[in-house]
C-alpha cells in the first residue's frame, strides 16, 4: 500500500489524458481532418490506455478487489470494452459518419459513466 496514491493519481492523470485525447481525436473525426493521421495521434492513446489499465489493475489488486466479488469493478471492466468498441467505431471502423458519431457520443456517454462509477463505488450511479 506504499504507493496506492501515487498509482491512484497516476491512473487518475491517465483517465483525465485518455478522455482528452479521445474527445479531440473525436472531434478531429467529426470535421474529416487529415491531423487523425499523425503518427502521435494514432499511437499515444494506446500507450496512454495500456498505463491507464495497468494503474486500475494494480489499485485493484492493491485493493484486493475481485471483479466476481465486487459489482462495480465488473460494471466498470464490462464498460471498459464497451467503450473499446464504440471507440473503435467512432475513430476507425464505423462506415458513414453518421455511425462514426453517434458511436463517439456513445463512447463519451460509456467514458462518463465508467468515471460515475468509480466515483460512486456503485454499478448504478444514478441510483
Amino acid at each position: 500500500m506504499e504507493y496506492y496514491l501515487d498509482i491512484k493519481h497516476l491512473h487518475i492523470s491517465l483517465v483525465t489524458l485518455s478522455g482528452v485525447l479521445f474527445l479531440l481525436r473525436g472531434l478531429l473525426m467529426l470535421k474529416s481532418s487529415k491531423a487523425l493521421q499523425m503518427k502521435t495521434l494514432r499511437i499515444a492513446p494506446h500507450i496512454i490506455d495500456t498505463g491507464l489499465l495497468i494503474a486500475g489493475v494494480s489499485l485493484a489488486v492493491m485493493l484486493g478487489l475481485k471483479p466476481s466479488e465486487t459489482p462495480w469493478i465488473m460494471a466498470k471492466l464490462i464498460a471498459l470494452i464497451v467503450y473499446i468498441g464504440l471507440g473503435t467505431i467512432a475513430i476507425k471502423r464505423g462506415k458513414t459518419l453518421a455511425i462514426r458519431a453517434s458511436a463517439f457520443v456513445a463512447a463519451l456517454a460509456t467514458f462518463g459513466y465508467m468515471i460515475a462509477v468509480a466515483v460512486t463505488k456503485t454499478p448504478i450511479p444514478w441510483a
